[in-house]
């Protein structure tokens, strides 16, 4: 396999940033790493390994980046409001920074980006996802939280309201969005067994919102032995993978 290590001084962050590169082709996929997690993490936890035959046969091309979730969410010290402006930050690492890296490493592409990750990574994948369905068409969000009060309690500003899916998608009704969204692919899955509670809860919130929005999605509740863990994620991903119709790569 393929693979490549690249970084650079974020202006965005004001930091150095990381990430790694799996394939030689295949739908750009951004892979946010779970709380407080490495671009290393995809593949130290097998997940490289259980999808490899889709990153050798050409269907995903993997960008698995840094978090700085230990910034801002899971920074308990800091005020959330403090926590809230460092992750806009990090919103414009990824659109302004990353997804243009993306494009020119994958020959200057000219069609939007996937998204997927676990845990803390499937809420990035789906609030990038929705946020910016200009870059993204296509979230795979194995086992999400949706709503940010786990780590900001009952505070609200316009920061952390426009980064909890929860809270903006009920009042959402601008067309140009809505019509995004119909074109997409929607993945959420979730397990109903150990440490997935408040996950599941989430997931069936988010699925009733789109539901009623007419928003086609596939929301996957897995069984009551599939806990909040690796081995899942592992048969997760290649499973939906599997099912997911791409367009045949085009550079």
């Amino acid at each position: 396999m393929i693979t490549a290590y690249h970084h650079w001084y974020s202006d965005s962050l004001g930091q150095e940033m990381s990430l790694k590169v799996y394939g030689y082709f295949g739908k750009p996929t951004i892979v946010f790493p779970a709380q407080a997690g490495r671009f290393y993490d995809f593949e130290n936890f097998g997940m490289v390994e259980a999808i490899s035959s889709h990153i050798e046969n050409g269907k995903v091309k993997l960008f698995c980046v840094d978090s700085v979730d230990a910034q801002s969410w899971a920074n308990w010290g800091a005020h959330p409001a403090d926590r809230a402006r460092r992750h806009q930050d990090y919103d414009r690492y990824i659109i302004q920074e990353v997804a243009p890296f993306i494009r020119h490493h994958c020959g200057d592409y000219q069609y939007k980006l996937m998204v997927t990750g676990a845990s803390m990574g499937a809420y990035h994948a789906a609030n990038f996802f929705f946020r910016h369905p200009d870059v993204f068409d296509t979230t795979i969000a194995l086992s999400g939280l949706y709503s940010l009060n786990m780590f900001v309690g009952d505070y609200m500003d316009d920061n952390v309201y426009y980064n909890s899916p929860l809270s903006y998608l009920p009042d959402l009704e601008d067309p140009w969005y809505l019509e995004q969204y119909l074109k997409s692919n929607i993945i959420i899955c979730c397990g109903q067994g150990a440490w997935e509670d408040e996950m599941l809860a989430d997931s069936r919130a988010l699925k009733l919102i789109l539901d009623a929005k007419d928003i086609p999605n596939w929301v996957d509740f897995w069984g009551f032995d599939v806990n909040h863990d690796w081995p899942w994620w592992q048969k997760m991903l290649p499973y939906f993978l599997d099912h997911l119709s791409l367009p045949p790569y085009k550079a």
